[in-house]
This record gives structure tokens, C-alpha cells and sequence, in this order.
């Protein structure tokens, strides 16, 4: 995506011109703007992101910026390198594994606590969300709905920082799997699993929603990390 000092990242204007009315400090109208960029493909991976083009396309100070890339560096959106500064980080094999092997370790256990405090409106709202994710045809609703329901099931575990984890993690897995859902036509496998997941959750077995939480992540990680390994 070419940049000019008359028009930096102009791909970027719908997106800012949408996010605008929606917060309330700088940092959070920049950090939710960004973050749609990037998991919509309008900032690809390893572009630079360089503070001042970016301030002069939000109509903000460097400060909100730079508290906003820190904050997507921790959702493993953003990489900084010593020599380039930040840059949109780039989608790979070896990335997608690392996120499922740390989401296969983190998400049982959570959902291992959570689950005798399951209520019946958190498994009503696992419902609904699914119900919603069975008629939605935009990835990148689909990525939030996805997160929400499996937080969802987590939210009981009495854990904050293992959910911190947890939820930071679903989040750098959300570009792939909108990348899996528009590609590789994963949708209706993952709903399986979901739906699966719901039911052993309701009948309160946990070993049985805890093995199905790791084929479920494990699956969509060894399909994604063979397709971009495959040669161009």
C-alpha cells in the first residue's frame, strides 16, 4: 500500500471515518481503528507503521498513537524491530502453531474452572451467540462472535489473568481464522465443534468439552499451518 505525505495511508480513511464517533479518548478510537485495519487486510503484515503518518490520518497527537500500538504489540497485531519501529505483524505457519499450541494449554484449563459455575443464562448466551454465528456471512463479525462465545464459557474460571491470556490469544488468532472462514471454507466445522462443545458443557463433562476445545483448536491450526505452508 503506497504512502505520500499529501494522503498517508489512504486505505485507512473509511475504516478511521467509521471507528470516529465510537469512544471516547484517542487512544481507543486509534487502537479499534487499527485493529479492524489489520484484520481486514487494509494494513497487510510487515508494512511499516511509522507514528506520524499515522497521527496526521487519525487528526491526533503521536501520544494516543503510541499508546495504541503498544496496546495491538500485546494483541500480536503489531511487532516493534530496534532499526524499522513498529510494523503490522505478518501472517505465518509458524506464528498460527504458536497460537494454537498456547490455545490448546490455556483454554481446557480455563474452561476446566469455569465450568461448574456455568449458569444457565451464560449457556443461554452461548446459545444465542452461536444461533447469531450460524446466519453470519462477514468474517470479521464472525472473529467477535467467536471470541465472545468461547470467553463466554471461560468467563467463570475465577482466574483473571489466565482469562487476560486466554482472551489475548483468541484475539491474535482472530485474522487466521478469518483468513480460514473466507479461504478454506472452515465455517461449518467449526460450528460442529461449537455446538459440540455447548452440549458437553450443559451436561457438565468436562473432561469430554475439554478434549473437544483441543481438536477443536488443533484442527484449525494444522489446516491453516499447511496451507501457507504450502510453495506459492
Amino acid at each position: 500500500m503506497p504512502q505520500t505525505q499529501d494522503a498517508p495511508f489512504p486505505d485507512l480513511t473509511a475504516v478511521i471515518a467509521r471507528n470516529r464517533p465510537r469512544f471516547r479518548t484517542a487512544t481507543e478510537f486509534v487502537e479499534a481503528a487499527m485493529r479492524e485495519a489489520i484484520l481486514a487486510g487494509v494494513l497487510p503484515g510487515g508494512i511499516p507503521l511509522r507514528q506520524e503518518d499515522l497521527a496526521a490520518a487519525f487528526g491526533v497527537s503521536r501520544m494516543p498513537v503510541r499508546e495504541a500500538l503498544r496496546q495491538l504489540e500485546a494483541r500480536a497485531l503489531v511487532e516493534f524491530h530496534p532499526h524499522r519501529g513498529a510494523v503490522v505483524a505478518a501472517i505465518s505457519a509458524e506464528d498460527s502453531a504458536d497460537i494454537g499450541t498456547i490455545r490448546t494449554a490455556l483454554e481446557p484449563a480455563a474452561l476446566r474452572l469455569s465450568l461448574p459455575g456455568l449458569t444457565a443464562d451464560d449457556l443461554a448466551l452461548a446459545t444465542d451467540l452461536l444461533a447469531e454465528m450460524d446466519g453470519e456471512a462477514d468474517p470479521g463479525r464472525m472473529g467477535e462472535l467467536n471470541r465472545r462465545f468461547h470467553m463466554t464459557l471461560y468467563a467463570r474460571a475465577g482466574r483473571p489473568r489466565l482469562l487476560a491470556l486466554v482472551e489475548q490469544h483468541l484475539a491474535a488468532a482472530d485474522r487466521y481464522l478469518r483468513f480460514q472462514f473466507v479461504a478454506l471454507g472452515y465455517q461449518s466445522r467449526s460450528q460442529d465443534d461449537h455446538y459440540a462443545l455447548l452440549a458437553a458443557c450443559r451436561a457438565g463433562d468436562a473432561d469430554a468439552a475439554c478434549a473437544i476445545i483441543v481438536d477443536h483448536v488443533s484442527a484449525a491450526e494444522r489446516q491453516l499451518t499447511a496451507f501457507l505452508k504450502k510453495p506459492a
